[in-house]
């Protein structure tokens, strides 16, 4: 089964298309780091070149993409298991399946992006009504008040592939404004170095994709608390950092 799906090269809804491809094509070759069959689905569903897609990320760059999936799963079914009725928030959602994988059926979730990425979204991605998608730019401060929280309960936001799109200013501005919004909230996000920001910028163009990245990271252990005294950094690690890496692993779809 196939559907139309047109985007406009270089656009921001066109980056969420990597990571689910990516998803879809090694968790069928590397179910030990992470099995998304709801990825597949929406891929099969797709009537799409993935031709730019799959050369500018390659296996390892993919591998990535699973272990930060995998990764946030884990860190979301921790924050759940103590707090069972909390919110979670998935910023610049794209076509992300992550609440197919940790739903313990009584969390409320919502689903963050701009107006055409969640256009999409509900046209390939089914969720049930305990899901709420909000068509609004992260940077535009409103969507605040359309999640619904309750501090006893708990909240947690998690943002993989966002925060380096944009300025650190941008970034500066929304966190702290979060933070005085959802006080004793978590956030789990991933960043990169100033040094990948250029490499990446670099391999990006060279393979033809309108990529670019900005906001790089030098000293995560000093840098966020000076945004908000409301900011504490709770833990940080190198994406690799706790997965085993398999010596075995290959280019299987080669």
């Amino acid at each position: 089964m196939s559907d139309d799906f047109s985007l406009d090269s270089g656009s921001i809804e066109e980056t969420m298309l990597g990571p689910l491809w990516a998803r879809a094509t090694y968790t069928k070759l590397y179910p030990e780091i992470l099995d998304d069959p709801q990825a597949i689905q929406i891929i099969e569903k797709l009537d799409y070149d993935f031709t730019i897609i799959s050369n500018y990320l390659e296996e390892w760059r993919s591998l990535g993409l699973l272990v930060r999936a995998k990764s946030f799963d884990e860190a979301i079914k921790s924050y759940i298991e103590n707090h069972p009725y909390s919110t979670v928030v998935n910023i610049g959602c794209g076509l992300d399946t992550t609440f197919s994988r940790v739903d313990n059926g009584t969390i409320k979730w919502f689903n963050l992006d701009l107006p055409d990425a969640i256009k999409y979204r509900e046209r390939f991605v089914t969720e049930p009504s305990r899901t709420k998608n909000i068509p609004k730019s992260a940077f535009d401060y409103s969507w605040i008040d359309d999640i619904e929280f309750d501090p006893e309960n708990g909240i947690i936001f998690f943002a993989g592939g966002f925060v380096y799109y944009f300025e650190e200013e941008e970034i500066r501005k929304l966190f702290a404004y979060m933070a005085g919004n959802f006080p004793g909230g978590e956030f789990i996000f991933e960043g990169i170095s100033n040094l990948a920001i250029r490499v990446i910028n670099r391999r990006a163009k060279k393979a033809g994709a309108d990529i670019r990245l900005h906001f790089g990271i030098g000293n995560p252990t000093n840098e966020f608390s000076k945004w908000s005294k409301n900011i504490e950094l709770i833990d940080w690690y190198i994406i690799w950092a706790r997965t085993s890496i398999n010596p075995n692993w290959s280019k299987k779809n080669s």
